[in-house]
């Protein structure tokens, strides 16, 4: 008997096992809305691109998932996790992402005939950065780019806001100006007082200002836009939920000091190696994990961009 294609199945089961050994944290806000938490560090094979926060919201109806994940692989996760806490099928998924993590799962679940919907704007944004966001995810995954399946949403919404009303509860999509990515959107739910930020906020890690796609006043400015909605508790694009404050802290207090300290420095015409020196120096934000890979990187980015404005 030859065992060889026995035992070649047995070692891709479990290297497919160990591919998929991450599985994200549910915590639940209320009864009916949670976040399921990625990986607070970068992306891997392992967590097939799932190191990013998403959510959803059990209604009468089913469930709403807001995010898809960034493969079929994070899909299963995200499908798994709702499992552990609801019988009700998924029924609708929302996009309020541009970045890949946020989105590029989508064909896992239109494949099983599940809506998924977003804003024009952000769709629009997506489809500018799927050969980046595909480059950058097969990199961090360790494979070809054209093995990752891109499907856009199924329902396109008009417009910088759209009001929705699943199984009694009342969803509102919102654009409230650029942030991480261009075309990066909320979703609000005003009864709840909760909103999903996607990449708008960044909680428990250091957010990322990305050359050219990133643009630090506008998503400063996106930020305080958010705030005038008052949310009690926050769905964050990356770590744990939180209450307010504590998005202000991790988010909007960083991108301000970001701002401040950098105009400041190009007040004084301090060079730009200088100024990232200095400021990098500043301990203000090291409780933020990857704040040692990315702080520096930031204050050159801001600095470019204030610079030539």
């Amino acid at each position: 008997m030859n065992i060889f294609p026995i035992v070649l199945a047995g070692f891709w089961l479990v290297a497919s096992s160990l591919a998929y050994a991450f599985e994200p944290s549910v915590q639940k806000l209320t009864d009916t809305v949670y976040a399921i938490v990625g990986e607070i560090d970068q992306r891997s094979a392992e967590n097939q691109g799932l190191n990013n926060t998403t959510g959803f919201i059990i209604t009468k109806a089913g469930v709403v998932l807001v995010g898809s994940g960034a493969t079929a692989g994070s899909a299963k996760m995200l499908e798994t996790a709702i499992k552990q806490v609801t019988a009700q099928p998924i029924i609708q998924v929302l996009n309020i992402g541009v970045q890949d993590h946020h989105w590029m799962g989508n064909h896992y679940f239109l494949a099983q005939n599940i809506p998924v919907s977003a804003l024009a704007k952000t769709i629009e944004n997506q489809k500018q950065q799927t050969n980046a966001n595909r480059l950058r995810l097969s990199n961090a995954l360790g494979i070809q780019p054209d093995a990752l399946k891109v499907e856009y949403a199924s329902e396109t919404f008009a417009g910088e806001e759209k009001t929705l009303e699943i199984g009694g509860v009342e969803l509102s999509l919102r654009y409230l100006g650029d942030a991480h990515f261009p075309g990066d959107a909320v979703l609000w739910l005003p009864k709840e007082k909760i909103v999903l930020t996607g990449d708008l906020v960044f909680n428990d890690r250091m957010l990322g200002i990305l050359p050219e796609i990133s643009k630090l006043k506008d998503w400063q400015l996106s930020f305080k836009k958010l705030a005038e909605l008052m949310p009690e508790q926050v769905i964050p694009g990356h770590g744990y939920p939180s209450n307010w404050a504590t998005a202000q802290k991790n988010t909007g207090d960083y991108l301000d000091w970001l701002v401040q300290n950098v105009s400041k420095s190009l007040e004084d015409m301090e060079d730009l190696g200088d100024a990232v020196k200095r400021l990098s120096a500043d301990q203000t934000f090291s409780f933020l994990q990857l704040a040692e890979d990315l702080h520096g990187k930031n204050i050159h980015q801001a600095y470019l961009q204030l610079e030539s404005q």
